[in-house]
């Protein structure tokens, strides 16, 4: 089992259903309230990668993708459109887009995180798998020199400073990120008289946990 640092065709995935899951246990008691309860710290995200295929082409190309990952064997990078960046999705990220750590002037790394609020309640969703070339970090409202003064985990998302920040310091990062999926299924079944009547494929594709 390994994980390859390959996205699945952003074409493809592109008008791709899907979205995040979470488990919840409930019980309902004799007097009536309910005891819920969820076992899972984080989502997981499920797509459907046949929705995308417009063309005998695209059919190809994803059949190819599928063996070269040996069905579910091997995981890979996923585009999510609907989800994909430290920001808003009409604006480019920008370094003090997520709050990521404070400094203690001893640490020098500092995961790529994304938090997600609504009134009082947020969730913080760790950034493994950020995009090469999209990653700007800020370290109290002064944004930071890939190479000079940071350098970016593409197959962790970690950011590792050459320098602790300071004690206190705000360190913030916008990036653009990909989700680490594998395909859940091994057969992919496929008619060309059905697809080109309109009747696509399905083809499940499941985020998988990297720790």
């Amino acid at each position: 089992m390994a994980f390859h640092e390959v996205r699945f065709p952003a074409n493809l995935s592109f008008g791709s259903v899907g979205g995040p899951e979470r488990r919840t246990e409930i019980v309902t008691l004799t007097n009536g309230y309910e005891e819920r309860n969820t076992p899972w710290a984080h989502s997981r995200r499920h797509y459907d990668a046949g929705v995308g295929l417009r063309s005998l082409d695209d059919v190809e190309r994803l059949i190819a993708f599928f063996e070269a990952r040996q069905g579910q064997m091997h995981a890979f990078r996923w585009k999510d459109w609907a989800d994909f960046k430290s920001c808003p999705a009409s604006r480019s990220p920008g370094f003090e887009d997520q709050l990521i750590g404070i400094g203690d002037g001893q640490a020098t790394r500092f995961q790529l995180c994304k938090t997600y609020a609504s009134g009082e309640a947020s969730y913080v969703r760790p950034i493994a798998k950020p995009v090469q070339g999209t990653v700007v970090v800020g370290v109290q409202g002064d944004q930071q020199v890939e190479t000079v003064h940071f350098s970016v985990g593409l197959e962790d998302g970690w950011i590792t400073f050459l320098d602790a920040p300071a004690e206190g310091a705000r360190i913030t990062a916008g990036f653009e990120f990909d989700v680490p999926v594998r395909f859940d299924t091994d057969r992919i079944q496929v008619s060309v008289q059905s697809f080109q009547a309109g009747d696509l494929p399905q083809v499940p594709v499941v985020e998988v946990r990297l720790r």
